[in-house]
């Protein structure tokens, strides 16, 4: 590694002496997060005693799993190892807290299991999955919502509501097909519907709706493996266009 007095280094040389890539360093020069402080007079990069330190103090950061425009902002602030520490703890704490609540969440399914007399290892493996992405999207009250919406449903209305679902998704996808115009009644009427259903299992809460939308869009390939007749990006827009004829949102 670089001493003070050891001339720079090409790009090259630093990323064979570091093992980073030479597509790494660029990057990081691009985004301004580690800019050599050097060119030839051919414009080539050339990195001084101080920018290997600071390399040093990039990589460092990202072992302990800071992103790097976070990196960036702490590095153009007065470097503090203290403070590099605390926000390493508070990230820490934040992912024990997310684990934590995973565990309960599995430990209520294995509760769930016992009672069962066989459950596939393909369903378990999905049921597991669903958990995971639930607690991803939503926050642990949220959840606690959708929960108690749930049980005060019943397990009767539930089943009514998805069974609704399967009527409703495939019946918009039809209108798609076709071009429908977002004035025709029908549509809207599948849109007024459409609402309801999320209602359903929202009680009304505009954040936990969002939060089903970002779900089901940003996570749809997967949902749709396990699970028929759901949503999709183009479905979204599509029917976003119609409730902005009737007025409201989708739930």
């Amino acid at each position: 590694m670089l001493q003070a007095s050891t001339p720079p280094l090409k790009v090259g040389a630093l990323a064979s002496q570091t093992g980073l890539s030479v597509r790494t360093l660029h990057h990081y020069d691009e985004i301004g997060l580690l800019v050599p402080s050097q060119r030839t007079p051919a414009g080539h990069r050339l990195y001084t005693y101080e920018d290997v330190q600071r390399l040093q103090q990039i990589q460092s950061l990202r072992a302990t799993g800071f992103p790097l425009d976070e990196i960036r902002r702490l590095l153009h602030g007065a470097f503090s190892a203290q403070r590099v520490i605390q926000l390493h703890l508070d990230r820490l704490q934040a992912q024990l807290a997310q684990t934590q609540r995973l565990t309960e969440r599995l430990q209520q399914l294995a509760r769930h299991l016992d009672t069962a007399t066989h459950v596939p290892l393909t369903e378990l493996c999905r049921i597991i999955e669903a958990t995971i992405m639930m607690e991803k999207y939503f926050t642990p009250e949220q959840l606690q919502d959708i929960q108690a919406r749930g049980a005060a449903l019943g397990t009767e209305k539930v089943r009514e509501v998805e069974q609704a679902w399967g009527e409703v998704i495939p019946a918009v996808r039809a209108h798609m097909a076709k071009g429908t115009s977002a004035d025709d009644p029908d549509l809207q009427a599948l849109a007024v519907r459409w609402r309801e259903l999320v209602n359903a299992f929202t009680g009304g809460n505009r954040e936990i709706a969002a939060n089903v939308r970002a779900m089901y869009q940003q996570e749809h390939t997967q949902i749709n493996a396990v699970q028929a007749n759901t949503p999709d990006p183009a479905m979204f827009a599509y029917m976003g266009e119609v409730f902005k004829k009737i007025g409201g949102g989708p739930g």
